[in-house]
């Protein structure tokens, strides 16, 4: 089989995994291919993510390493073994390869928690919205056309039959952006109140007048899946999207998204009656800045 010309982020995860585990076993590539009569350029290559790894070499290289954990051993042969097929694959040569690798990773997360300052979250875009802010964008793959579709298809794991839990701290500042003007961001923010109805998703702003924390953690979506050790943090950026899956930036970015939560107003419930409402909760102040467009 030839090495892979493409490589998704499940498939440099993997990679990224049994390399660190190797490591953590102080082993070098050459001696740990020798234990398991692996050459160390196919070890190597694996490692990189260029060529795939059977199940059972994948099994016997954790137990070579020292590796315990048969749920994170499990986890990582499904990673192996799944085919990174879904709806997304329809937009494989209509949508660039780190929108296609977010949505793989959204579709095998049971938690999603995002911070955004300017922007509402991709998930809670109306189609109006969505196009207003990528009107003026010259996409590298397809039409705008495919890019706002795409996102709508997104936004489907909020129904699914299990969908995942999803937490959301939006900043003020993109409640008051007007993309699309007036007509366009009042159904967005409406739209926001009416997916707080969903029991799995939580919404919350972060004032101008809060502490102003917000300003250093920059735009971020925690990806967790079931074994929460395959984490994966996305910073998002115009050329390209960074991942970040090391114990250390985990435990960073989930105290940040703590602090986040800390210091914004409490989560829209719109079920609440409004005299029951905090004097300023992120609900009122949705409704405030509604009253503005």
């Amino acid at each position: 089989m030839g090495l892979r010309t493409t490589i998704s982020e499940r498939q440099r995860r993997l990679g990224a995994e049994l390399k660190q585990l190797r490591e953590q076993a102080g082993l070098s590539a050459g001696k740990a291919a020798e234990q398991i009569g692996m050459g160390r350029a196919q070890l190597s290559q694996i490692e990189t993510a260029k060529t795939t790894i059977l199940t059972a070499r994948l099994r016997e290289l954790c137990r070579t390493y020292g590796c315990t954990d048969e749920t994170y051993i499990d986890a990582l042969v499904a990673l192996s073994e799944a085919t990174g097929k879904g709806w997304w694959t329809a937009y494989k040569n209509r949508i660039g390869p780190a929108a296609l690798d977010l949505a793989e990773l959204e579709a095998g997360s049971t938690v999603l928690r995002a911070h955004e300052s300017l922007l509402i979250p991709g998930l809670f875009q109306t189609e109006d919205y969505t196009r207003a802010i990528l009107a003026s964008a010259k996409p590298a793959h397809g039409t705008i056309d495919d890019a706002v579709a795409f996102r709508q298809e997104r936004q489907h794991i909020l129904t699914d039959d299990d969908p995942p839990t999803v937490h959301a701290v939006i900043h003020e500042s993109a409640l008051r952006m007007r993309f699309g003007g007036a007509a366009v961001m009042r159904a967005q923010l409406l739209h926001l109140i009416e997916l707080a109805h969903l029991p799995h998703v939580t919404i919350q702003v972060y004032p101008f007048e809060a502490d102003v924390y917000a300003a250093y953690t920059g735009n971020f979506l925690y990806a967790r899946p079931a074994v929460d050790r395959l984490s994966t943090v996305v910073l998002e950026h115009p050329i390209a999207s960074l991942h970040l899956g090391d114990s250390k930036h985990l435990a960073e970015y989930g105290a940040l998204f703590d602090a986040l939560t800390e210091h914004a107003l409490a989560p829209i419930d719109a079920r609440a009656k409004p005299e029951t409402h905090a004097d300023k909760d992120s609900l009122s102040l949705i409704q405030h800045v509604l009253y503005t467009y």
